[in-house]
Formats: C-alpha cells, sequence, structure tokens
C-alpha cells in the first residue's frame, strides 16, 4: 500500500503560498495556534501532518489528526451545542462558564482537550472507559447546570510511514509518495465497541437527553456504517438519550492558494445505541450451517 500526504501544516500539500510555507517553516499547527503536538516516533520529529490519501486514483483525503477538527476557533463544539440545545450560546472553559452564564442569561461550560480540567469520573473495574472526548454541559441563566451531551472524535490511524513524504514536503513543496496506509480495521474493531459501551453509560444520566454525537471524516463515518451492514441495518431514530449521532464532519469547499480549506457537517445519521449494538452483533454473518457444512466435506467430499 502507498499513499501521500495531502494536507501539511493546515494547507493543501499542493498550495506553493508563503502562507503555506510559513506555517511549515514554523512548525505551528494552525487550528490550535501552539507547535504541531504530533511527532514522529522514531526520531521525534514534529509531523505536520493533518490529512492523507491512497494512491488509488479517485481515494479522498482522510484526515489523520484530530487537532484538525477543531479548526476555525473549534467551530464543530459550536454546531454540536446548537444541535443538541437548540440554542446559540458561548462557549467557556469549565467553571469559567458559571459567572458567564449569569452575565449572558446562559451559556455552556465545555470540558476536554484542555477546556475545564478533567472530569472526575469513578474508575471501572475491568477494560474500558466512561470518557468521552468532549462534554458539553448548558447553564441557565442562574448558572445552573440544565443538560448536558457527550462528543467523541475519530480520525484515521495510519499504517506505514510518511517519513520521506514529510520530507520532501518541508525541503522542496514536493508530493511524493510513501509507504503510508489507512488502517480501517483498527478504527472499526475499536470504536464500535466504544460507541456502544458509552452510549449506554450516557442512557443511564438524567441530564444527558442528547445522547452521544460521534464526530468523525466522511471516509470514517462511511467505512463506519458500512461495517454496522449499511443505514438499512440502523434505522433512523428521533434524538433521544439513547441516540447516536453519526456526524460526517469533513472538507467543504476547495479554496485557492493561501488559504486553509475549512471543514462542516457533510451528512449525519441519528439512530439508537441499541440498533448499533444489534447491528454490531450480527453483522456479517454466514448462512446457517457452515460449520457443519465444512466437517461433511471434509468427512465425505459433500455438504450432504
Amino acid at each position: 500500500m502507498a499513499g501521500y500526504i495531502s494536507e501539511f501544516f493546515g494547507y493543501r500539500a499542493e498550495d506553493k503560498s508563503s502562507q503555506a510555507a510559513t506555517a511549515a517553516a514554523r512548525q505551528v499547527c494552525p487550528f490550535l495556534g501552539t507547535q504541531c503536538t504530533k511527532v514522529l516516533s522514531r526520531d521525534r520529529i514534529i509531523s505536520g501532518v493533518c490529512a492523507v490519501r491512497q494512491k488509488t486514483p479517485g481515494s479522498p483525503d482522510v484526515i489523520c489528526c484530530p487537532n484538525r477538527i477543531y479548526a476555525e476557533d473549534y467551530k464543530m463544539l459550536h454546531l454540536v451545542a446548537q444541535q443538541a440545545f437548540g440554542c446559540e450560546l458561548g462557549l467557556y472553559s469549565g467553571r469559567a462558564a458559571v459567572e458567564k452564564a449569569k452575565a449572558e442569561n446562559g451559556a455552556i461550560a465545555v470540558f476536554g482537550h484542555g477546556w475545564g480540567g478533567e472530569l472526575r469520573l469513578p474508575q471501572r473495574a475491568g477494560t474500558g472507559s466512561y470518557f468521552v472526548d468532549w462534554v458539553l454541559a448548558r447553564l441557565d441563566g442562574a448558572g445552573e447546570l440544565v443538560e448536558f451531551t457527550a462528543i467523541e472524535v475519530q480520525t484515521i490511524d495510519t499504517t506505514g510511514n510518511y517519513r520521506e513524504a514529510r520530507n520532501a514536503l518541508m525541503e522542496n513543496r514536493d508530493i511524493v509518495a510513501d509507504t503510508v496506509g489507512l488502517n480501517w480495521e483498527n478504527v472499526s474493531k475499536r470504536i464500535i465497541p466504544q460507541l456502544i459501551y458509552k452510549g449506554q453509560v450516557l442512557q443511564r444520566e438524567d441530564l444527558c437527553r442528547t445522547g452521544l454525537f460521534f464526530v468523525c471524516p466522511k471516509a470514517v463515518y462511511d467505512r463506519v456504517l458500512n461495517r454496522l451492514g449499511g443505514k438499512e441495518r440502523i434505522p433512523r431514530f428521533p434524538t433521544q438519550p439513547a441516540s447516536i449521532h453519526f456526524l460526517a464532519y469533513d472538507y467543504l469547499e476547495t479554496t485557492g492558494e493561501g488559504t486553509i480549506t475549512p471543514l462542516g457537517i457533510l451528512e449525519e445519521h441519528c439512530t439508537t445505541v441499541y440498533k448499533v449494538q444489534e447491528a454490531f452483533s450480527s453483522m456479517n454473518l454466514p448462512e446457517g450451517n457452515v460449520y457443519r457444512d465444512a466437517i461433511r466435506r471434509s468427512l465425505y467430499g459433500t455438504d450432504v
């Protein structure tokens, strides 16, 4: 398998503008305003890779860095908050939202990725975790907690490496192929059980009325839904505490040189944790009696 880097330090790999060159030279993530946090494990070189694509013609650009999802000052959080709570309120870091809510007749407290500190949840015995990437908590005009929702973010894991491709972009802004691939199996195996478990935990929360939002690139969205047997296996349901909202959050229109491509919600599918669990437990099952027929073929050379 071979692939390319398609987005580098926030700019398209094809972008030869001074803005793209400066971003790479400074090695700063334009979405967080800090130094890129992704490093190549072997030599600890800053990665700068936001998205990759496979060498196969027509392959999409697939976001591989979660920080890319937080572009435009965490626009994604605002979109989910509006959908979950049905109103537009300011987003503030954890405890700071209390006084803001009193001053602004409501606010949203954000917990996750440096916002609001860590929520102290009980430890679960055995494997698994209650933790989600983000919690958005709506406060009323008195600063009281009214309701909350949770967000899980998943980009693509990569295989192989893109070290030579990165060096070519850094030195001459050249695009060359490397051994980077997309680890679809790992994403599907890991994320679906987590969504089921966390969705069930959230359904038991009195103040979580909209369930769990799962935000991912369109290619990951398509792959996860297909792994569950397609949308016909997980029918749409209205928003409820047992909801899982699948949101395909990806590139919108391509922009010109020196500009960063905006992201937005391309597609969404709201179902329930029970439908996801049902589809996951029965997905891709073979016809009945496959073991019996295999034994008979081995013993007698026939299925009869």
